[in-house]
């Protein structure tokens, strides 16, 4: 069902007045925090985990699916603008992911900017990814069953791991699943692509709040041709992994996700690309009742069964 102009109007209303994510970064996680719902927990089973990263850990939450036996992994990272989000605002999402795809979901408590700019998330993730795909022994998965999953920041940082595992020669993955991932630096009026202006204003995601989010996520830096920053800069994207990518109708970041996927498969990459008709950006944290999440999760399914 389309946006009809009664629901324009109210999204609109909601865009505005938008609140300076670079001063009310702090006030939004404690909100988050407080929103929290008591976590219940009869069907799936949860535990954490601490993986080492240089001289810190990273904290990784497990979900187990409600059916016995060995299962293949989802390992997610969470969106937010690497400015907000952790593991337990997105535990919710997690358990559904893990009863609806039937795999164990890992998801990944990185860190923050602006206290931690780039690349101190993206380097949380591929240590994380790095521990499970070298140490299969460690949760029972062979490399070749763990798919890369994100959602906005978390599909920027999922593309950027794929990327630093060919780059490192570490480890590659076999898929990754990309849903309205940020892919380039730019989401200002000068942007080049057009779901920026045609999206950005009125629809809760703006294009000021993208550009403030990657303001602090740079550190105040110029990472623009740093293709684990922004990896639609890439000048070499061979040699990735089987990629879904899922965008949505009414979200800036749709044109810049769907072209990351026609570079990808221009550098010879196997690659899906669906848009889900009348949604917004961050649908995928709504409820699965929702018709847009249970499309996505049918794409997901499909594109897990057949890879």
């Amino acid at each position: 069902m389309s946006i009809n102009p009664a629901m324009r109007a109210a999204l609109k209303a909601l865009s505005y007045p938008e609140p300076d994510i670079k001063k009310s970064y702090k006030i939004e996680r404690h909100m988050e925090e407080l929103a929290k719902k008591p976590k219940i927990r009869l069907f799936y089973k949860t535990w954490d985990h601490q993986i080492p990263c240089g001289d810190h850990t990273v904290t990784c939450r497990i979900f187990t699916p409600p059916t016995l036996g060995n299962h293949p992994a989802l390992l997610f990272f969470h969106g937010g603008g690497w400015v907000k989000g952790n593991i337990d605002s997105y535990d919710q999402v997690c358990r559904a992911m893990a009863q609806i795809t039937n795999h164990l979901v890992i998801s990944v408590d990185y860190r923050l900017a602006p206290e931690y700019p780039f690349p101190a998330p993206a380097e949380d993730c591929y240590a994380v990814a790095r521990e499970l795909f070298l140490h299969p022994e460690l949760l029972h998965i062979p490399p070749e069953e763990i798919t890369l999953i994100g959602d906005s920041a978390g599909g920027n940082l999922a593309a950027a791991v794929s990327l630093m595992a060919r780059d490192r020669g570490e480890f590659l993955p076999a898929r990754q699943i990309l849903i309205y991932p940020a892919t380039h630096f730019d989401h200002s009026d000068s942007s080049p692509f057009p779901s920026v202006l045609q999206n950005g204003t009125d629809y809760l995601l703006t294009s000021r709040r993208l550009c403030d989010y990657f303001e602090l996520y740079s550190g105040g830096q110029d990472y623009s041709e740093n293709p684990y920053f922004a990896p639609i800069t890439s000048k070499d994207l061979s040699c990735q992994p089987k990629t879904l990518i899922i965008t949505a109708q009414y979200d800036p970041l749709r044109d810049e996700g769907e072209a990351y996927g026609r570079r990808l498969e221009e550098a010879g990459g196997s690659v899906e690309v669906h848009r889900i008709e009348d949604a917004l950006h961050g649908f995928f944290a709504l409820p699965p009742r929702f018709a847009s999440v249970k499309q996505t999760y049918g794409l997901i399914n499909r594109f897990l069964s057949l890879s």
